[in-house]
């Protein structure tokens, strides 16, 4: 059988990517989603819950993040999930899953720009020749810590 780790989400950013630079001086962003989903129970109430995803870029597609992206910004990630452990200072054991993007896509309309003129077409057309491509990555391999950690 073929082993998949594969995820596609779409929802809002909850903050500001945060943008750091690991020692090699490849990019790494750090983005918080919330995906809501509605639904109806058994009583006929409606609710809405929301998930909260922590998802990390790398490279070229993580500095785009921090250059286009905040908080509210409507997006679709699509990436693997990663496992991380590690033991804090006073020796307990912690764990968190995450999603590590190898494709970002914003889905919110670029902003207009100052001083150009809008029409009913303008505005029902998606303008998408501002927003940059959707970057595909890999996470960096030369971090010795990612591979520290993998079980085979």
């Amino acid at each position: 059988m073929t082993d998949l780790n594969r995820v596609f989400l779409a929802g809002n950013l909850t903050r500001d990517p945060e943008v750091r630079y690991i020692p090699s001086g490849k990019a790494v962003a750090d983005l918080n989603l919330a995906i809501s989903r509605k639904y109806r129970t058994p009583s006929g109430e409606n609710k809405e819950e929301t998930c909260f995803v922590n998802v990390e870029a790398w490279g070229r597609q993580a500095e785009t993040a921090g250059e286009y992206l905040k908080k509210g910004s409507a997006v679709l990630i699509e990436g693997s999930l990663r496992y991380d452990q590690w033991e804090t200072a006073s020796g307990e054991k912690r764990s968190r899953l995450r999603v590590s993007a190898s494709r970002i896509q914003f889905l919110d309309r670029a902003p207009r720009r100052s001083g150009a003129e809008t029409s009913s077409a303008s505005e029902s057309a998606p303008a998408e020749e501002s927003a940059p491509e959707p970057l595909e990555t890999e996470p960096a391999g030369d971090d010795k810590a990612d591979t520290d950690n993998l079980p085979f």
